[in-house]
């Protein structure tokens, strides 16, 4: 099975010269959804992964699954005032502007083992951002794993040194 024919391209989404790399169809299939969450989490079976942490909105989908698929427990990562308790936040900037994300500052213990999933790694600048976050508790970063890279962005960059994972590289 080839993953990328369950992956739609949307020309001009979310605004003109944009290609949207569409996950539905993916999710909607349950063959290809197990194998995905599988392939994500393979290279990093027998490390000792504690927690998984996943970035609002698609990292909860295969994060929670991958997490399942290791043993470990899940972590999320959200936008501001979405979480009940204490947070951790940090401001990240975007092509034009800023955004934030916030973790509950009792989610990752110092030297937790530490794997972030995403659907989807661009510009690199949400995935840092949940380096960051991880780094701030004192969690160990053992690597990221997406669902999809947009190799010509350059995301591995901003998130170097972290082993990426990307089963599918546009």
């Amino acid at each position: 099975m080839q993953l990328d024919q369950f992956i739609r391209d949307v020309p001009d989404f979310p605004k003109p010269g944009i290609v949207f790399k569409d996950i539905t169809p993916l999710l909607g299939d349950p063959s290809a959804l197990a194998m995905a969450v599988e392939l994500m989490a393979n290279p990093y079976r027998g490390q000792g992964i504690d927690l998984v942490v996943g970035a609002e909105s698609r990292g909860f989908i295969f994060g929670t699954a991958v997490a399942q698929s290791l043993s470990a427990g899940f972590v999320p990562i959200r936008k501001p005032n979405k979480l009940p308790w204490e947070t951790h936040a940090i401001t990240y900037e975007l092509e034009y502007g800023t955004d934030t994300l916030e973790m509950h500052q009792d989610a990752i213990k110092t030297g937790q083992l530490v794997l972030i999933v995403d659907d989807l790694l661009a510009t690199g600048g949400t995935m840092k951002a949940c380096c960051d976050l991880v780094d701030q508790v004192g969690g160990k970063i053992v690597g990221i794993s997406v669902v999809i890279e947009l190799t010509f962005l350059n995301g591995r960059e901003p998130v170097k040194p972290h082993d990426v994972h990307a089963l599918l590289q546009v």
